[in-house]
């Protein structure tokens, strides 16, 4: 499996599931290498990370060839790598927007594009799952950006799975609400209140932990699953309901 914001707490989590289940694990992520000493002890000899900025296509094109060279041929991709910025439109700068897109959008489509023409050049099945969001068909006046470029991914994995169908390739997203981590648990953190209210906003009343997406990743990825291709894991906790 490769993984590209693999040292964010939902990376980190997907890794540490895969791994527990057989999977070799390749993480990619901005932060230097010594940061990611304990997540590789925890993970095991056959793991791997690389510091690479996924906007960058040709730093993942030479990402890939070195997770080729040393673990194999990835069969599981995860564009994971996102960013988010807190503004609305009106406010959002050129480079804000640009920044925002070239992560979350260019960067899944270059982490995905590269394994999956090689996994079809060789004749290998494999599995794609982008991490999308609720908010890829939910405006959010705060993180316009981040909604389209949540939007415009989902409809780059549903290309993708048509164009990779015939290969036995699968692609799929897994789209949670409201996770207790990464950004929104640093907002969570410095007004409790705003938790207070995202909790009472979500039908079943409680927020995703990165385990639980970690599982729905593993199960749409499992070697069994053979038939699922071009969907969506809308894991919102009814969020979509209202």
């Amino acid at each position: 499996a490769i993984i590209s914001g693999g040292l964010g707490d939902i990376g980190q989590a997907i890794a540490l599931e895969l791994a527990a289940r057989g999977a070799a694990v390749a993480l990619g992520d901005l932060l230097p290498a010594q940061t990611a000493a304990d997540l590789l002890a925890k993970l095991g000899p056959d793991s791997r990370y690389d510091q690479v900025d996924v906007s960058d296509e040709r730093a993942v094109s030479a990402w890939v060839d070195r997770v080729e060279k040393t673990l194999g041929l990835p069969n599981v991709v995860i564009p994971n790598a996102a960013t988010v910025t807190f503004v609305e439109l009106g406010q959002l700068t050129a480079e804000q927007w640009r920044r925002e897109l070239s992560v979350n959008l260019d960067g899944a489509y270059f982490l995905a594009d590269a394994v999956t023409r090689r996994l079809a050049a060789a004749g290998r099945p494999g599995h794609v799952v982008f991490i999308g969001s609720w908010a890829g068909h939910a405006p959010h006046a705060h993180i316009p950006a981040y909604c389209v470029s949540k939007a415009a991914l989902r409809m780059l994995m549903k290309q993708m799975a048509l164009a990779y169908a015939a290969h036995d390739i699968l692609v799929n997203e897994v789209a949670p609400g409201y996770v207790d981590a990464g950004l929104s648990a640093r907002v969570f953190e410095k007004d409790p209140a705003v938790k207070e209210q995202a909790i009472a906003s979500v039908p079943i009343k409680r927020l995703i932990q990165p385990q639980d997406v970690a599982l729905e990743v593993a199960h749409v990825c499992d070697p069994r699953q053979r038939h699922m291709t071009g969907s969506v894991v809308l894991m919102d906790g009814g969020l979509s309901l209202s």
